[in-house]
């Protein structure tokens, strides 16, 4: 490693770099749907699980609690999530998918992996899977 920065050789201004361009590809094609980047991790959630509390979807998703309620507050409006309450709690909501939220998955899900496959186009199969096991790696000690 060096001990000067060279951002030509920085894995952190690489990574960021490419996952600058990945987020911005993917919400370009995610609002030709409706849709923001901000308000896809609360989607992949309820499409894995419904009837989770909104502090089951912020510990899912990896996002502070209070960005989950103006999440689900935008979901809402679009008609794409219904709030139920709780019979265990009083006090909380249990999130479920309207139809429209459902019928919204197949329109959208193939978005990130067509945006993945065209940013690793460049690399062979065997890079490909190297990189992926790399970052899995790292992302794992996180």
């Amino acid at each position: 490693m060096e001990s000067e920065f060279n951002r030509q050789t920085s894995f952190g201004w690489l990574l960021n770099v490419v996952a600058n361009h990945a987020s911005k590809e993917f919400d370009k094609r995610l609002k030709d749907n409706g849709l923001t980047l901000a308000l896809w991790p609360t989607l992949m959630c309820l499409w894995e699980k419904e009837g989770v509390t909104q502090r089951e979807i912020a510990q899912m998703s990896k996002v502070e609690s209070s960005t989950t309620t103006r999440t689900l507050d935008k979901l809402e409006t679009l008609g794409l999530v219904e709030r139920k309450p709780d019979p265990e709690s009083r006090r909380s909501f249990r999130i479920y998918l309207t139809d429209e939220g459902k019928a919204l998955k197949d329109k959208v899900i193939h978005l990130p992996v067509e945006v993945n496959r065209e940013l690793l186009e460049d690399l062979d199969s065997a890079e490909q899977a190297t990189l992926i096991s790399l970052l899995q790696k790292l992302v794992d000690k996180l």
